[in-house]
């Protein structure tokens, strides 16, 4: 596992908050802004899912020690969940935002409608 040398790691956090950063798609932006929102309103911590796939030590134990894990998945893909699930890392509460009635489309432009409908699903 690699060190973690440039992350800020607390004792402990009490939920982590992980997204799908989909470039590809309106519903990979809106899981990553929905991660992004709930983090800066202090719902818990937005983590980072890069960090998990690479094994960095800080990062992996930081959130293994966690309270909560939430996981954010644009579309059926799975992106998110599946890095999790490679890296044996427990998820506590996931999310599929095509699940909720968001379309899924390759247009990237975030639609307040749906980034609402995502947050308070997710909250």
């Amino acid at each position: 596992m690699t060190e973690c040398t440039t992350c800020v790691c607390d004792a402990r956090t009490r939920r982590t908050i992980f997204s799908c950063s989909g470039g590809g798609s309106n519903v990979g932006q809106l899981s990553n802004e929905a991660a992004l929102r709930l983090g800066k309103e202090g719902y818990g911590k937005f983590y980072c899912l890069a960090g998990i796939a690479a094994g960095i030590r800080g990062i992996v134990e930081q959130t293994r020690a966690s309270d909560e894990r939430v996981v954010i998945d644009g579309c059926p893909m799975q992106c998110a969940k599946r890095l999790m699930d490679a890296a044996g890392m427990p998820i506590d509460r996931y999310y599929v935002l095509t699940e909720l009635g968001i379309a899924k489309s390759s247009e990237l432009t975030l639609v307040e409608k749906d980034l609402a409908t995502a947050l308070d699903a997710i909250r």
